[in-house]
């Protein structure tokens, strides 16, 4: 049977042996054998080269050091003197020679123990002995260094290798023909092809063009610019394993070897087909935003302006460096009214976005309307970062609609309200009045011989005609009330709130009069007339069409009758009929002299004298016979009479108290009530006129005036009140406390006397509230210094609280009612003691 092979090469260390198998031997313990250098066996075969029965092989560790054990010790000179010199060191029985390998030492060898000693030729041969030794130990040692640089450069290969696996994006190695040598994961994921796949062939596989020039440029890129500059990036079409083709940012940099040179290319790959289709959409969004009709604005969180369009300049006037870090103009609106920016930001705060129209101003001051739209934006964070505003100038846009609205509307002509906004008008009104229990009218009016007017003077002369009995009609009006044109020569009036149906009849009477005065027309005076149809809701119809068509029939019947107007119910006629008698009957009365003034004494508490009289009027009707005041002085107010039937009151009053002075009455004021009406210019002067014409002093004159007068509070009514003072005429506040009684203008206006009125006096003293407000009043006017005149005194009780409470004077049935002069003057000297 054969030997094994390593016992053939490598006989025992012990065992007499050649050189030639010693050196095999020395070879395979140094060169051979995996792992660390065993000392032992090397040790063995320098004992048995120089038949040494001792000796021990001492090696430098890693670093370079040689530190000798304690096994040593006793030959430790011998060895010092060899790793000193650096040469075989002899004595006798031991040699130390030095293992040296260009100058490097590697171990020391000492051997002992030959019986004979060590001659030259041992020597010789233990020299040459340290030196196949050393040289071997130095190639086993260098051998090592180069297992460790090779582990340490595979371990550092394994962690690049897994880095690049771990980068998401593609890292493609090449050499510099451009062959593929490396193909992380991200070139694996990008692409579609595995390593086995991509390595060892060459990068223009994954080129997406198949033209020559484009091969030839991009080899270009390759072997000529990368070599020249050691790095260049650009952009570049590739295609993948799937045949898809897609826009890859290339960064391609030169590897080099330890002396410099050029080894390979290392490509960095990132697929940016979507960045480049945002950034084509961004160019895109920017020319849009740019060109865009409507203008633009972007503004901060904080609604501060980043940018603007070129439409936002031309539509503000504004350029875009003037408004950059200002408030949005057209935001101030909702910055003056809080509810408007409480409904944008609820918006905004549900939806992200809100539209609506609001109004600018532009550069040059003026205002404008608009319609915008207002986004936030959000970051990725969820967080509000920006508001952009999308808006357009509307002006063109609400004018036409307004001329649209007015041609639907309006009459052309008049620029009254046409039939369809009257409709809706009155629809709106009809369910105001039905909820609110209210009344209204409607007065269809038709104008008396139009077509004589048209065909006389031609369609244009008529036309104007028209437009005058428009202006007429809305002056005759209040503000709340409607006047429409149906077309031709028929006019609506619309009265929406009315106190009572009668207050339609009054103006209805208003309109006839307002047309009846002459119209000019080419330089000719024409005299109209009309016919009043009226129809009372909800009486007579609670829809637009049924009041309509039952005022057009009470016109109708006005009309045939040439009653000038009517109403559509009966018993308005009746009413209205009797109203006018009434109203003719007043305007004859002063002519006929029916008008008579009764007094009624004005008592002092605490003297018992008559000190003043009211003058009361009266009208004694010759059909109706006596009609009570509240008949008829409304109706005097309302028509005008009040002026001149004031006028008699004050001229009579004066006279009759003229005559009681002759009398001996010196000391007798006669009171006298003003309508609000009366306060015309000139009123102080009349006065001054009529007391002068019956030599009567005005501090016998007492002027009553109501706190609906004293309301209105003008400069004129305050002159008027001074310059009546000035001419001694009392002046006194008639019915205090039934309006919208005010300390301010008792201590403004220049009064003399306060009149508490009957409502209150009836209660007291028995109802607890209306003895509490007397009290009050009194006691109010006395601090004010004013004297108090209670009226309305009917009882003993009443007297007595009244007494109590510090009034000055009382009027009422339990002295006397209003009397006639005659009778007055009785009573008069009767409680003064003149009889």
């Amino acid at each position: 049977m054969a030997p094994e092979q390593a016992q053939a090469l490598l006989p025992h260390p012990d065992s007499a042996a050649s050189d030639f198998e010693l050196a095999g031997q020395l070879c395979h313990n140094l060169l051979l054998r995996d792992g660390e250098i065993d000392v032992g066996p090397l040790a063995a075969l320098c004992r048995n080269a120089l038949a040494s029965p001792e000796g021990e092989l001492f090696l430098a560790g890693t670093d370079g050091t040689l530190n000798l054990p304690a096994q040593a010790a006793p030959w430790r000179d011998l060895l010092e003197d060899a790793r000193r010199s650096g040469n075989l060191t002899a004595r006798p029985d031991a040699l130390a020679c030095p293992l040296s390998f260009r100058n490097q030492l590697l171990g020391l060898l000492l051997v002992s123990g030959k019986a004979e000693g060590y001659g030259e030729a041992d020597q010789r041969r233990c020299a040459h002995l340290t030196a196949l030794l050393a040289g071997g130990l130095h190639a086993r040692l260098a051998f090592n260094r180069r297992q460790q640089d090779l582990a340490r450069m595979e371990a550092k290969v394994e962690e690049q290798s897994q880095i690049l696996d771990h980068i998401h994006d593609s890292v493609i190695t090449m050499d510099l023909s451009g062959y593929i040598t490396g193909w992380n994961k991200g070139a694996e994921r990008l692409f579609g092809y595995g390593p086995e796949e991509a390595l060892g062939r060459h990068i223009l596989f994954l080129y997406a063009d198949d033209g020559s020039e484009t091969l030839e440029e991009e080899d270009d890129l390759f072997y000529n610019a990368f070599l020249d500059h050691g790095r260049r990036e650009f952009e570049v079409r590739r295609r993948k394993k799937s045949g898809e083709t897609f826009w890859a940012s290339v960064s391609l940099s030169i590897s080099r070897n330890d002396a410099g040179q050029p080894a390979g290319l290392i490509g960095y790959l990132v697929d940016i087909t979507g960045q480049l289709e945002r950034e084509e959409k961004l160019r895109l969004h920017a020319k849009i935003f740019e060109h865009n009709s409507e203008a633009v604005i972007v503004t901060d969180a904080m609604q501060r302006i980043l940018s603007v369009n070129r439409a936002f300049c031309n539509i503000t006037g504004f350029a875009e460096e003037e408004v950059a870090g200002a408030l949005p103009s057209l935001l101030q609106p909702t910055r003056d009214d809080p509810q408007l920016a409480a409904e944008i930001q609820m918006a905004l705060a549900s939806s992200g976005a809100w539209q609506g129209e609001l109004w600018d101003r532009r550069k040059g001051g003026d205002t404008y309307p608009v319609w915008v739209a207002i986004s936030s934006v959000k970051n990725t964070r969820g967080v509000l970062s920006h508001y952009f505003l999308v808006f357009s100038d509307i002006s063109e846009r609400k004018e036409a609609e307004r001329q649209i609205y007015r041609l639907a509307y309006y009459d052309a002509l008049t620029g009254l309200p046409n039939r369809s906004l009257l409709f809706s008008l009155l629809e709106q009104a009809l369910i105001e009045a039905q909820r609110n229990q209210a009344h209204g009218a409607v007065l269809f009016i038709d104008l008396d011989r139009f077509k004589a007017v048209n065909d006389s003077f031609g369609h244009s002369a008529a036309d104007t005609l028209l437009k005058e009995v428009a202006r007429r009609l809305q002056e005759t009006l209040r503000a709340e009330d409607v006047v429409a044109r149906l077309g031709g020569d028929e006019f609506i009036v619309a009265l929406f709130d009315i106190t009572k149906r009668e207050h339609a009849d009054i103006v209805g009477h208003k309109i006839l009069a307002a047309l009846a005065e002459p119209f000019i027309i080419e330089h000719h005076e024409v005299l109209l007339s009309a016919s009043v149809g009226i129809a009372v809701f909800p009486d007579d119809g609670r829809d637009a069409e049924s009041l309509l068509r039952n005022a057009d029939t009470a016109m109708y019947r006005a009309k045939q009758g040439n009653s000038g107007q009517l109403f559509y119910s009966q018993e308005m006629n009746l009413r209205s009929l009797e109203r006018l008698k009434l109203e003719n009957g007043l305007r004859r009365a002063l002519e006929r002299k029916e008008f008579r003034l009764y007094y009624q004494p004005q008592v002092e508490l605490a003297t018992g004298r008559i000190v003043g009289a009211e003058a009361l009027i009266r009208w004694h009707h010759p059909e109706l016979g006596l009609v009570p005041p509240n008949d008829f002085i409304p109706l005097a107010e309302e028509t005008g009479l009040i002026n001149a039937i004031g006028e008699w009151v004050l001229d009579a009053a004066c006279a009759q108290g003229s005559q009681w002075r002759e009398r001996g009455h010196e000391d007798l004021t006669i009171a006298v009530n003003l309508s609000p009406r009366q306060f015309r210019p000139g009123l102080s002067q009349r006065v001054a006129d009529t007391l002068a014409r019956h030599d009567f002093p005005g501090e016998n004159l007492e002027l009553e005036i109501t706190e609906s007068m004293l309301m209105h509070n003008s400069e004129s009514i305050i002159q008027m009140l001074e310059e009546f003072q000035g001419a001694g005429v009392r002046l006194a506040l008639d019915d205090f406390g039934t309006g919208y009684s005010s300390l301010a203008y008792l201590k403004k206006f220049p009064l003399d006397n306060l009149k508490i009125d009957r409502s209150f006096v009836s209660g007291i003293p028995h109802d607890s509230d209306d003895s509490a407000i007397a009290r009050a009043i009194i006691s109010m006017a006395k601090n004010l210094r004013l004297l108090v005149i209670a009226e309305g005194v009917e009882t003993e009780a009443q007297l007595e609280f009244l007494r109590e409470s510090g009034c000055d004077e009382i009027q009422g049935y339990l002295f006397s009612p209003p009397v006639p002069p005659e009778d007055f003057l009785i009573l008069l000297e009767r409680a003064n003691g003149n009889l």
